[in-house]
């Protein structure tokens, strides 16, 4: 059964390109450890809700907009496999430095789900 981590992160709209440059390496790491799919995709239709929202998710502020993403593996213990290669893959370090990201990591969040439809 398919495996997925999903992730929502806000991205200063000047600093797109460079999350974008950011996305791309290392979705070509998870890609090399065995990753299926891997998905950066920028928020076109999301508005703020009156309780919850994607905006709202990650204290969205004027200027940003939100990055929804996700990988898709074979599996639970693929994932975990292909996790455990790329955390430690010096390439994906570089990234890492939280001083150089070109997002506020402390607003992402992100987690792991099984499928319960697949069409």
């Amino acid at each position: 059964m398919a495996y997925v981590d999903g992730f929502v992160v806000p991205v200063p709209r000047k600093k797109l390109k460079a999350y974008k440059t950011m996305a791309q390496k290392a979705a070509k790491i998870w890609r090399e450890y065995g990753a299926l799919e891997v998905r950066e995709c920028v928020a076109d239709d999301v508005s703020v809700g009156k309780r919850t929202s994607f905006p709202r998710s990650v204290k969205l502020k004027r200027g940003e907009v939100v990055i929804f993403s996700y990988i898709v593996y074979k599996s639970r213990a693929q994932r975990d496999s292909v996790m455990a290669k790329v955390m430690k893959d010096p390439r994906l370090a570089k990234m890492m430095d939280p001083t150089k990201m070109p997002f506020d990591a402390k607003r992402m969040f992100w987690g792991g789900f099984k499928p319960i439809v697949s069409a």
